[in-house]
């Protein structure tokens, strides 16, 4: 049963998103799950089915955001398109290791910097009914502000590897659809001339 339950979280494609998870669990990265958390998350270990014609694109991991892929093999994959294959692979893992790291360090920032500011106050963390304080926008600016200057350096290096990463995607991209053009274009070639004997 677990099985299926996780099964029906994966779509064969991008257009259809899981339903199972409101818009408010998607965007979820609470600072105790952050905590709970701090090594390398582990992936769901279901797997589609290896007969499957497409890439699989399941829910939205809570610490990252991003979606994991699965992705497609074919049997007759050639060396340029494994190639491939390892690359998207290897930049989906690096994506989703760097935002893992990224939110945890902004949850917990964010909940020390909201600590700090109400104790200044002399106000506690939750108020008389239980519920949690808040700090207003121009008050959490200051910290968005500050936690974008500290970490400029870490987000400049990402955007030069995240580029880096993404040509080299492409460049191994238009070669698989260049020998795969070529390929049909040869097999037609081929057939033609033995129609015309």
């Amino acid at each position: 049963m677990a099985s299926r339950s996780a099964a029906s979280a994966y779509r064969p494609s991008v257009l259809r998103a899981a339903r199972s998870l409101t818009a408010l669990n998607m965007r979820k990265c609470s600072s105790k799950l952050a905590t709970q958390q701090q090594q390398k998350t582990k992936r769901s270990p279901f797997r589609p089915a290896a007969s499957t014609t497409h890439d699989w694109i399941g829910p939205p991991n809570p610490l990252s955001n991003l979606r994991p892929i699965v992705y497609f093999v074919p049997e007759d994959e050639s060396e340029l398109q494994r190639r491939l294959r390892r690359l998207r692979q290897e930049t989906e893992a690096w994506n989703h290791d760097f935002w893992t790291q990224q939110n945890i360090r902004f949850s917990e920032e964010k909940d020390t910097f909201i600590s700090s500011q109400l104790s200044v106050k002399g106000l506690s963390i939750r108020d008389e009914n239980g519920r949690r304080r808040t700090l207003n926008s121009e008050e959490m600016a200051v910290f968005y502000k500050s936690f974008l200057d500290t970490n400029r350096r870490r987000h400049s290096d990402y955007n030069k590897e995240w580029y880096r990463r993404n040509f080299l995607i492409t460049l191994l991209m238009a070669r698989v659809a260049l020998k795969n053009s070529w390929r049909t274009f040869t097999e037609r070639c081929k057939k033609n001339r033995t129609d015309d004997k």
